[in-house]
């Protein structure tokens, strides 16, 4: 067997990603650290880390349908352009001391709701960039590229700038532009639209083909319905398939653990587990990234052997075992390792649950 041939356009996109996520590790603990200088409230903390996780529960919907509506590669950049410049006028406000737990909050939040949209993009540009017997290995190397980006880079320099009381704010705008950059070079493609006959009569297995559907030989016109109503198609079609649906309950559940767990990860971090402090935090995060490294880059390989669901239904019983193991341990070394375990199943699950 021959590895897959990935392409440019492919090689854009995972560039993308990579700086995009490498901006994403530096300002998420950064946030965090930030906020638990302004206080200890663990109320307030989490506020700041909730506010980041609020908008894929409530624009995921939207953002699906929107990304269905316009041009993937123009609305990648203009999200990335529009981060970029939120990101620097929190530098900006933090640089003059005009910055308070709301205005993390709201800057996280923004920044989110944006990122819905970018992920519904890029998630759906994907299966055009590479064949459907490329996906596992293609969703496995862009796992594998941002787990680097963010953990082995992003999240210990985070720590480091933090330490160091130069919080990397600026740098992740830079980020966010440059990934707008190379978004924009990619190959313009033509966006669907929604279709009459409905997503399985189509005649484009989910790839970005056009805007018209054939019946026969009669190619038909395509009328636009609203957004709403779009995502509520998309919601019912999800349904009516048992293992989608079965497998996007299961996500739901694993997200909801992940939110829990991140909400208080760092004071949980700095005053039960002992992490000493901001730079340690950083290496600490680092230990989770290198379990998400060593699950994204074993995906491909577990799918092929004991297969898909199979290795999806192991994933929640390992994260189970790791986040048990997480809540009941005392220092940072074990609960580095709990983490990195928890960690490497996220990056499996991320690479195959869509394959």
């Amino acid at each position: 067997m021959t590895a897959p041939v990935l392409g440019r356009d492919y090689r854009l996109l995972w560039s993308a990603s990579v700086s995009s996520r490498f901006g994403d590790a530096l300002r998420t603990p950064a946030l965090a650290l930030l906020a638990a200088t302004l206080t200890r409230d663990p109320r307030a903390i989490a506020a700041v880390t909730v506010a980041g996780q609020l908008p894929p529960l409530l624009f995921g919907l939207l953002g699906g349908a929107y990304a269905d509506r316009w041009d993937r590669r123009r609305t990648m950049a203009a999200v990335d352009a529009l981060r970029a410049a939120v990101v620097a006028t929190l530098a900006v406000l933090i640089a003059t001391g005009r910055t308070g737990i709301a205005a993390l909050a709201s800057a996280a939040f923004l920044l989110a709701a944006l990122g819905t949209l970018f992920d519904a993009a890029a998630f759906a540009v994907l299966p055009s960039l590479v064949s459907p017997a490329a996906l596992p290995i293609a969703n496995g190397r862009l796992q594998a590229g941002t787990a680097v980006a963010g953990g082995f880079l992003g999240a210990p320099l985070a720590g480091l700038l933090f330490a160091l009381a130069a919080p990397p704010f600026t740098l992740d705008a830079l980020t966010f532009a440059t990934a707008a950059l190379l978004t924009l070079t990619l190959t313009p493609t033509r966006t669907p639209r929604s279709c009459s006959c409905g997503p399985d009569k189509a005649g484009t297995s989910g790839r970005n083909e056009g805007h018209n559907c054939k019946i026969g030989a009669r190619r038909v016109g395509v009328r636009r319905a609203g957004v709403w109503r779009e995502a509520w198609e998309g919601v019912r079609w999800v349904r009516g398939d048992r293992v989608l649906w079965g497998v996007t309950v299961a996500t739901g559940g694993v997200n909801l653990a992940i939110s829990g767990v991140m909400g208080v990860l760092v004071l949980y971090a700095l005053e039960v587990l002992g992490v000493p402090g901001g730079a340690a935090y950083g290496l600490f995060a680092a230990g989770a990234v290198v379990g998400g490294l060593a699950g994204a880059l074993a995906a491909g390989r577990l799918a092929g052997r004991f297969g898909t669901l199979a290795t999806l239904r192991g994933v929640l019983v390992g994260q189970t075992v790791a986040l048990t193991g997480f809540a009941l341990v005392r220092d940072p070394v074990t609960g580095g390792l709990a983490l990195a375990v928890f960690a490497a199943g996220t990056t499996l699950w991320n690479s195959l649950w869509a394959a």
